[in-house]
């Protein structure tokens, strides 16, 4: 019987400044909060072995291009169906409020339920703006969104 109530939270994180980074350990947060095991983990420090172990999954990335960042694609191709079949899943990115900045969270959504996750949350899309170059936070407002995002998956998970 798969354990809901064990989450990962995988992300990528580029820029010098670690904005999705600090949303995954933000989601992370809120998730044990809620008492749930929770572990937050850089997507090249895991193998897909380690995804087995959990029954909750949660994958963010920047968008980059209109897409997911490369690290987090690659280890998205490197999961199996029998890696993530019958698991919760959930998807975040971090992007620049534009028509033009696409959405890596619909893509991360659809290659997780593709191979056989149950989306438990709509995605979450944390909004980001430029403080230099290659420097990047959380818009005013986007910390709580996250948090309240958080705290309602956090919740889904309880409820099954």
């Amino acid at each position: 019987m798969v354990n809901f109530m064990k989450v990962l939270v995988v992300y990528d994180s580029v820029s010098t400044s670690k904005v999705t980074m600090k949303v995954a350990q933000t989601i992370a947060e809120e998730m044990k909060a809620k008492g749930l095991e929770t572990d937050c983990l850089y997507c090249k420090d895991l193998g897909k072995e380690k995804v087995k172990g959990y029954g909750s999954l949660i994958v963010g990335a920047p968008t980059m291009a209109f897409r997911p960042s490369r690290d987090i694609t690659e280890f998205l191709d490197s999961l199996e169906a029998e890696d993530v079949k019958g698991k919760k899943g959930a998807a975040f990115d971090t992007q620049i409020k534009s028509a033009l900045s696409g959405n890596a969270a619909k893509g991360i959504e659809k290659r997780i339920s593709g191979l056989g996750a149950s989306i438990f949350k709509p995605h979450l899309v944390a909004y980001v703006e430029g403080k230099g170059k290659n420097s990047w936070e959380l818009r005013e407002g986007e910390l709580e969104n996250v948090k309240k995002w958080a705290q309602e998956a956090a919740e889904a998970i309880l409820a099954e």
